[in-house]
């Protein structure tokens, strides 16, 4: 039940960030609300630290780069609500696989972007001759030259990684 309902808030995720580059409470709170309450009377007090524990890691895995201003709360609060509904270790391998697939993906924009030649040769300059801050090829301050995506297509990659797979 509880993997039908992730199916369900993983997909509406997916298109709401897709178009409109937002993750809604509308989605994110009850599928909270659910895992809470589904593991509550499944399995009574453990069933309350699972969700509550898988809830806290999820929100603690992102709310550093959430409040260094590197992607938007709903993010935060899909990756809480993955936690709550199917708890710390899911959530855990979920965000494992959700910073691969993003860095793959962040990657391959940059290199679109900046061109392959002009990002190999910021690459080498920055990280192999130390001339400048690595942040730099990533988190941009001028908004022209940065590169950004919907985090929460990785997020619902790297999840439904997690239910294929599994952990390592």
């Amino acid at each position: 039940m509880e993997k039908i309902v992730l199916l369900a808030a993983l997909i509406i995720c997916l298109i709401t960030d897709l178009k409109s580059r937002k993750i809604l409470n509308i989605i994110t709170l009850p599928t909270i609300a659910f895992g809470l309450i589904f593991n509550i009377l499944t399995s009574g007090l453990d069933g309350f630290l699972i969700s509550g524990k898988g809830f806290l890691v999820g929100l603690a895995i992102l709310i550093i780069p959430y409040l260094l201003g590197g992607m938007g709360a709903g993010d935060v609060k899909l990756m809480a609500a993955i936690g709550a509904l199917m708890g710390t270790s899911f959530v855990f391998y979920s965000f494992i696989y959700t910073a691969l697939i993003g860095g793959v993906i962040a990657l391959l924009l940059i290199i679109k972007t900046n061109g392959l030649r002009n990002s190999i040769k910021s690459f080498f300059f920055n990280v192999v001759l130390f001339r400048s801050n690595l942040g730099s090829i990533i988190l941009s301050k001028n908004k022209e030259s940065s590169v950004s995506f919907p985090y929460g297509v990785a997020i619902v990659l790297g999840t439904l990684c997690t239910l294929v797979w599994g952990g390592f």
